[in-house]
């Protein structure tokens, strides 16, 4: 779970950059936050979705709102990049990362490390809108990354 500032201009991002498919919204109203669940997988959501379906699909991104922050100077994410750091990021795997590199450009997104910069030159890191990072990874790639370390 992220929580973002606007959920409209997260939303955009999310569906429209990375490509997820918003699969359900819950808002709660007396205590004034809605939550946003998008599909990793970019599954289309049948038009009659369950709560049981949204809470047992792989690779779901909650993000949360509270009402009137997007309207608020004052209100602000924590990335965890800065200090004291804690949450990193999130993960994505791609098939072809050169590409996504290229639709990541054209879209405009800041770029914290391209690939061939830094000590993993196979790994890309962006920010989303709230400044929360995003990794990419592409699976062709991971063996130089990790080496002969063993899976466990």
């Amino acid at each position: 779970m992220i929580r973002v500032k606007d959920p409209e201009r997260s939303l955009e991002f999310y569906r429209d950059v990375i490509g997820m498919k918003l699969i359900a919204r819950f808002d709660f109203e007396e205590a004034k936050f809605s939550l946003y669940f998008l599909d990793a997988a970019a599954n289309e959501p049948p038009a009659d979705v369950t709560v049981e379906e949204v809470f047992s699909r792989p690779g779901l991104l909650e993000l949360v709102h509270n009402w009137g922050s997007e309207n608020d100077p004052g209100f602000r994410t924590s990335s965890g990049n800065e200090e004291p750091k804690g949450y990193g990021h999130i993960c994505l795997s791609v098939p072809d990362i050169e590409a996504a590199c290229a639709h990541l450009d054209a879209n405009g997104v800041t770029f914290r490390k391209r690939l061939g910069e830094g000590g993993m030159k196979d790994i890309v890191f962006f920010e989303d809108p709230d400044g929360y990072w995003i990794e990419l990874v592409a699976p062709g790639r991971m063996r130089a990354l990790v080496g002969a370390h063993r899976v466990v």
